[in-house]
Order: structure tokens, then sequence, then C-alpha cells
């Protein structure tokens, strides 16, 4: 049977944890996206740069060497929609983390119009009210090809608009409708004294 495979991150933390314009910049990009923690940006970013490498590799190689790959991966990367069909193996080195994680279903279905907020996007993923060719999914950094995105939809009904508060009573009427509301009060017990000895 052989040894359990050890499990790896997904992600790679910065070499510099405490670089104030980087947590600057990804603060400001946790705030955009809706993201819970750094580690869905660090995870989208190492996405990014395992296709960086492998476009530098390709370009490291000679031309028939690099016909094959390259197109796998100009392939994969139009399919998720990250770049247009057309594009060439520059175009990878190009990219920025924004492009992937615009492809968050989170993202998608804030852009689609199914959300108001991306609060409110991903909440309704968790919970289970967005599918995806009538699949539901409850994952907000699942990756959506360009084929699923038409069919992300509800994937049971619910009612996104926002409940007027009741109107307020007069302060006048309130206490005659409590009192009106109120069950009556069983006569209260005397207090029994205590007994001195």
């Amino acid at each position: 049977m052989g040894d359990p495979r050890k499990l790896r991150n997904k992600y790679e933390r910065p070499k510099k944890l405490w670089d104030v314009d980087r947590l600057k910049e990804e603060k400001g990009l946790k705030a955009e996206y809706g993201l819970r923690s750094m580690r869905e940006l660090w995870r989208s970013t190492a996405e990014l740069k395992k296709f960086r490498r492998e476009a530098r590799r390709l370009l490291s190689v000679t031309e028939e060497e690099r016909r094959d790959d390259a197109k796998k991966v100009l392939a994969k990367l139009a399919k998720l929609g990250v770049l247009k069909e057309g594009s060439v193996i520059d175009d990878v080195l190009s990219l920025e983390v924004k492009s992937i994680l615009e492809r968050r279903l989170q993202t998608v279905v804030l852009r689609k119009g199914l959300a108001k907020s991306t609060a409110q996007s991903r909440q309704l993923i968790t919970h289970g009210f967005i599918s995806i060719n009538g699949k539901k999914v409850t994952r907000p950094g699942y990756v959506v090809n360009l084929n699923e995105e038409a069919t992300i939809s509800y994937a049971r009904q619910i009612d996104l608009s926002v409940k007027a508060p009741a109107e307020e009573k007069p302060a006048a009427e309130k206490p005659a409708a409590d009192a009106a509301k109120a069950p009556e009060k069983a006569p209260e017990k005397p207090e029994a004294k205590p007994e001195s000895g």
C-alpha cells in the first residue's frame, strides 16, 4: 500500500513577513476581493507563480521543445479566463494576482449581480445558495472556468431584498399596547418573615 503522501501547503509565505509596502498592498486586495485571510491571497499568488515559472522555463528552451508545452499552458489559462485566446507566452509573465482573484467564484458571483457585496457573496456560497451546472459549490475560492461562468445561478430561491424596519408607534400608544399584550400576573406571595429564635 505504501506510505500516505505528505500533505503540503498550497501556498507559500512571503520571505519577509513584515514588509510594510507588501502588507498595505495585500490588505487592499483582501478588502477589495473579500478574502477571509491572507492565506487565500497567498494561495492565488502561488498559483500565479506556478504559471509564471512554467512560462520562464518555456522561454529558456528551444522553439521545437517549447511548441507543445506552450500550447498547453496558454490553453489552460484561456480556459480559466485569465488570458484571451491567441495570447503568447510573454503575456503570462505580465499577469498579476488580480487576474487570478477575478476568476474566484466569490468575485464572479458579485460581478454577475447575484450578491450585493463581497461579504454577501461569500456567505451565499458557503451556505449553499450558489450552484454551477446545477451542482452546489460551497468554496468561495473555487476558480471558475469560462464555460462554467454562464451556468452560475442560485441553487435554491432566496430573497435578497432589504426589509424596511417597522414604523415606530407614538410614545403615548406604547404603554397601552404593552399592557394589553402582557399576560396578567398571578398575585405575589407575601414574603415569609424570618423567625427569631
